[in-house]
């Protein structure tokens, strides 16, 4: 199919990570189709792309690093759903009151988060190094900067010291990310030592907002992190099935649609 009009090389990545998850892999030539553009952009974009680490290129084309129950990477998840996550911080950063100690989970969408709170006065802790970053230098804010290890990549701050940092602070509000989301199972994470984090979080905090976009309402990861009571709220859009917001609802959290 090919796309006409004028595209961005945001457009363009969009397009091709979204091919290359849905085939497993896909020629140079056709992502030029698919993108209306030439080979040698598209060939530019997956070296751009594979150095993030959100692809994997070879010659002639590029394939999928995404194996089936696996979490994507990091970067591959920052380009997907930017509306929807800034839609979901916006309505997060809403919620949260000047003064308030706030500890941020790893995860895009808590980065998204991280970037609408860096103006304000408050006190954050981010659990990830991107967020770190993004709140440094704000003039107003007081950051907190756990210890831990950070995992290739998502730079998720994981550990020992990551948990004791978390165990030796009282938040006002957690804003926690979602692998995986229902009322059967909870809330669940892909790796292990990312779901001892989330749990530190949630006993770190007073109240505790998970984020997340519906599809991930349909998603089981492998390690359970709590009950979907355990949570204050869950911010998601409007697009959410009636039937998830009902059965979250009745297994004892608030939902909030935007």
């Amino acid at each position: 199919m090919l796309f006409n009009g004028v595209v961005t090389s945001n457009d363009r990545h969009r397009r091709i990570l979204s091919a290359v998850q849905r085939a497993g892999q896909v020629s140079v030539a056709d992502l030029a189709e698919l993108t209306g553009t030439s080979e040698m952009t598209v060939r530019r974009d997956l070296e751009h792309l594979a150095g993030q680490g959100a692809l994997e290129r070879y010659r002639g084309g590029a394939r999928s690093l995404t194996l089936r129950g696996t979490e994507p990477p990091f970067a591959v998840r920052a380009q997907e759903s930017s509306d929807a996550k800034q839609r979901i911080a916006a309505a997060v950063a809403d919620m949260i009151v000047d003064g308030e100690a706030v500890v941020l989970d790893s995860g895009t969408t808590c980065l998204e988060v991280a970037r609408l709170l860096a103006p304000r006065r408050l006190t954050v802790m981010p659990l990830s190094l991107h967020a770190a970053n993004a709140l440094t230098g704000a003039p107003h804010l007081r950051l907190l900067l756990p210890g831990g290890e950070p995992r290739p990549g998502e730079l998720a701050l994981t550990g020992p010291l990551a948990e004791a940092s978390l165990a030796a602070l009282r938040f006002d509000t957690a804003v926690i990310g979602c692998c995986g989301l229902n009322a059967e199972a909870g809330l669940t994470a892909y790796d292990l030592a990312d779901a001892a984090i989330k749990r530190a979080i949630i006993a770190s905090a007073h109240r505790v907002i998970a984020v997340t976009e519906p599809a991930k309402f349909a998603r089981t990861a492998l390690a359970h992190v709590a009950p979907a009571s355990a949570l204050s709220l869950v911010v998601t859009t409007d697009d959410a099935g009636d039937e998830d917001v009902e059965r979250l609802t009745a297994a004892g959290t608030t939902v909030h649609t935007v």
